[in-house]
């Protein structure tokens, strides 16, 4: 199995706020409950949780997430936003995870609205964003990624069908270090644009595959079906109804229809 080279990746992140302190771990229980932890105790926003293997690794809707050790990549980023730039922490995630992935192999991932990386159908990536909030304004924010790089999704029968990997899509593999690497600096500079009040809103959009679609959204015991018109600027979704209404989905869980 071959480490991430820790130090590598500090020197190169080291004048940005994402990335500047890396906490490296062989094996935790979560790398979202790490981070948090360290939330709890003051640590300040842009540091790094990564985990080669996680014995509660969790995505949306507390579903166990698969990390074979030494062969994808398990990280969560702490965040201190202003309450109102919280809608977009979960799409600079998505936006870094596609530019990354398109830097290193040319590919054009899309998102699976709200926070699914996938290509060619299937998911490449998953990110999940807690947050918590305190007296009407926001404490802090973590946000988990996983991303398949070499790993072979044909070895994991429950996923095999839906799930791909950089190495399933090229044929070859990649330095973890480059891939953290570009996911971690291209995260920053959205965080940056984040700051200075600049909506992302567009630019997610535009990377997902989700817009015009005929779609379920299903949300606890509720399920809506209609075409994915648009999303507003916090990124909720716009759905039209056969009936010709239309209604704002917030979150939920989406099937595209065939």
């Amino acid at each position: 199995m071959a480490e991430l080279d820790i130090q590598t990746l500090e020197q190169k992140l080291a004048q940005r706020v994402v990335g500047h302190r890396l906490y490296y771990h062989q094996s935790l229980p979560s790398t979202m409950d790490e981070t948090r932890r360290l939330a709890g105790k003051g640590a300040p926003e842009g540091i790094v949780v990564i985990a080669e293997d996680q014995t509660k690794g969790r995505g949306r809707f507390d579903r166990p997430w698969i990390t074979p050790v030494g062969l994808n990549l398990a990280f969560s980023v702490l965040f201190r936003p202003e309450i109102s730039q919280l809608p977009f922490i979960n799409m600079a995630a998505a936006l870094a995870v596609c530019d990354a992935v398109r830097d290193l192999t040319g590919l054009a991932p899309e998102i699976k609205w709200p926070n699914d990386v996938r290509i060619n159908g299937k998911k490449l990536s998953g990110i999940l964003v807690e947050t918590e909030l305190e007296g009407g304004k926001a404490v802090h924010a973590v946000v988990g990624i996983g991303l398949n790089v070499n790993f072979d999704p044909r070895g994991y029968a429950e996923i095999e069908d839906v799930a791909t990997s950089l190495l399933a899509e090229t044929g070859r593999r990649f330095d973890r270090v480059d891939a953290l690497s570009s996911v971690l600096q291209k995260l920053d500079e959205y965080y940056t644009d984040i700051k200075a009040t600049k909506s992302l809103t567009e630019r997610w959009a535009d990377r997902m595959e989700t817009l015009g679609r005929l779609i379920q959204v299903r949300w606890k015991d509720d399920v809506i079906e209609g075409v994915a018109d648009s999303v507003d600027d916090q990124g909720n979704l716009i759905l039209k109804r056969p009936d010709g209404s239309s209604i704002t989905v917030v979150a939920g869980e989406v099937t595209l229809q065939v």
